[in-house]
C-alpha cells in the first residue's frame, strides 16, 4: 500500500506540474497566433535590459496571454502590444510586417514620407520629435527638435504606437498630411500641411570652407545627418578627400542626427580616435563590455563637434566619445538623451521585435539617458536662413572657427 500511495502521490505531482505547465507547448503544436506571441515573450524574457520587468512577473504573463482566444494575426499583434505595455518603456515594441519592412528601408537610406524621426517622451507620454531629416518636408515646413505632434490628420497621437504614427506620416509622394503641432519652446499649437516627398537619405555632406574669420584656416566641414548603412564609407571617402585638399581643421556636424546603427557610430568613431575606448555598454546583468578604438584614425587635426537638442542615440555615442577622449570640443545645446541600445529581432509573419538590450555609458561612465550631453560652449542661436547652415554666417560654425582657430 505504501508503494502504491508513493507512485498515487507522484502522479498527482506530475499533473499538477503538466496543468501548471500546460501552456508550454512545443513550437510547432502552436498556432501561429499563439507562436508569434510565444517567440516575442521569450526574446524579452531573454534579452531585455530590466530582469526585474518592471516589476512584472513575466512567466505568470505568458501562461496569462497563451490562453487568450486569438482568431487573427491583428489579434496576436494586439496581444503582444499589450504584454509589452506593461514594461512602460517605448523603445521595446512590435514592429507589425509593415512597419518593419519600412524601418529596414529607412536604415539603408530610402525614405518617402515627411522625414521626421519621432519617439514618446518617457515622461509626458507625448510624441515628439527627435529631429527633422536634412532637405526633409519636415525641416522645410520649419518642425524643431522636441516639438510635440498632438495629432496627424486629425488622429490623436495618444491613440497611436510609435510605429501607427510613423506609418501616418509616410505616404505617396506628393500626397498631403497635416501634423498639429506645439511647439517646445513656447508651447503655442499650429496645424502645419507637409506634402511628403521621396527623402534623400545621403547622410553626409562635406565642403572645405575658407573664412575670412580665420584665414590660416582650411576647415574640413563634415555634416552627418544620420547613421544608415553607407554612413561609415561616405564619412571615410570625406575625410580622404579633405585631407587630399589640405584641410587643417575639422567640423563634424551632428545637429538634429537622430542616430541610427550603433555599429555604424561605433566605426565613425574610430575614424578620428586612436587607442581609445568609444563607449561601455551595460546589459541586464551589469556586465560592462567595451567598444574601443585602435590606431587607424584617418587625421589627428583639430575637431569641434556641433550638437543640438535634436542630437540623440548613436550621435551621442560619437559626441561623448569625443569629448571624454578630449579629442574634440562640443559647440552647441545640450543633447537628447536617448542612452538605450535596442536589437531587433525577426518574429513569425513577417513581423519584428525592437528590445532594449542594454544602455551605454561614455568613456568616463557617463550615462546620458534622459540627461543628454553637456557641451563645452553653449550655442542656441539659429543660422538664419536654411542656406547659412554650415557656413561662417552660422553662429555654430563661426563659435567653431574662434575655438579652432585658438588651437
Amino acid at each position: 500500500m505504501q508503494k502504491r500511495g508513493f507512485w498515487f502521490g507522484l502522479l498527482l505531482a506530475i499533473v499538477a506540474i503538466a496543468s501548471w505547465f500546460g501552456d508550454v507547448a512545443p513550437a510547432d503544436a502552436l498556432s501561429p497566433q499563439r507562436q508569434l506571441v510565444a517567440e516575442a515573450w521569450r526574446i524579452v524574457n531573454r534579452a531585455y535590459v530590466d530582469e526585474n520587468f518592471n516589476g512584472q512577473n513575466w512567466w505568470r504573463l505568458r501562461e496569462q496571454y497563451l490562453r487568450r482566444r486569438m482568431d487573427t494575426m491583428e489579434a496576436a499583434y494586439d496581444t503582444v502590444d499589450e504584454m509589452l505595455g506593461l514594461l512602460d518603456e517605448p523603445f521595446t515594441r512590435l514592429l507589425r510586417p509593415d512597419a518593419y519592412r519600412n524601418l529596414r528601408v529607412t536604415t539603408s537610406g530610402e525614405l518617402t514620407g515627411v522625414g521626421l524621426q519621432i519617439a514618446f517622451d518617457p515622461e509626458t507620454k507625448q510624441l515628439r520629435t527627435i529631429a527633422p531629416i536634412a532637405g526633409s518636408p519636415a525641416e522645410a515646413a520649419g518642425i524643431e527638435p522636441g516639438d510635440y505632434i498632438l495629432n496627424i490628420d486629425g488622429v490623436p497621437t495618444d491613440r497611436l504606437s510609435l510605429d501607427e504614427a510613423a506609418t501616418r506620416m509616410r505616404g505617396a509622394i506628393g500626397t498631403h498630411v497635416v501634423l498639429r503641432v506645439q511647439r517646445s519652446l513656447d508651447r503655442s499649437i499650429e496645424d502645419i500641411d507637409i506634402t511628403r516627398a521621396a527623402i534623400s537619405i545621403d547622410a553626409v555632406v562635406a565642403n572645405l570652407l575658407t573664412t575670412d574669420l580665420a584665414p590660416e584656416l582650411k576647415l574640413g566641414y563634415i555634416r552627418l545627418s544620420q547613421f544608415n548603412a553607407t554612413a561609415t564609407e561616405s564619412v571615410a571617402e570625406s575625410i580622404a578627400d579633405l585631407e587630399d585638399r589640405g584641410a587643417n581643421a575639422y567640423v563634424l556636424d551632428l545637429r538634429s542626427n537622430p542616430g541610427g546603427l550603433l555599429t555604424a557610430g561605433i566605426e565613425i568613431a574610430r575614424l578620428w580616435l586612436n587607442d581609445s575606448t568609444i563607449v561601455y555598454t551595460v546589459n541586464r546583468q551589469s556586465i560592462l563590455e567595451s567598444y574601443e578604438a585602435v590606431h587607424n584614425a584617418l587625421t589627428d587635426a583639430p575637431l569641434v563637434v556641433l550638437v543640438n537638442r535634436g542630437t540623440a542615440s548613436a550621435s551621442e555615442i560619437l559626441a561623448g566619445a569625443l569629448q571624454d577622449n578630449g579629442r574634440a570640443l562640443l559647440v552647441g545645446d545640450r543633447t537628447f538623451g536617448k542612452g538605450l541600445i535596442q536589437s531587433l529581432f525577426d518574429l513569425t509573419g513577417d513581423a519584428g521585435l525592437a528590445v532594449t538590450v542594454a544602455k551605454y555609458e561614455t568613456p568616463n561612465h557617463r550615462d546620458i539617458n534622459k540627461q543628454g550631453i553637456e557641451p563645452d560652449y553653449l550655442v542656441t542661436d539659429k543660422p538664419d536662413t536654411i542656406a547659412d547652415l554650415g557656413t561662417d554666417r552660422d553662429p555654430f560654425v563661426r563659435r567653431a572657427i574662434e575655438l579652432l582657430a585658438q588651437t
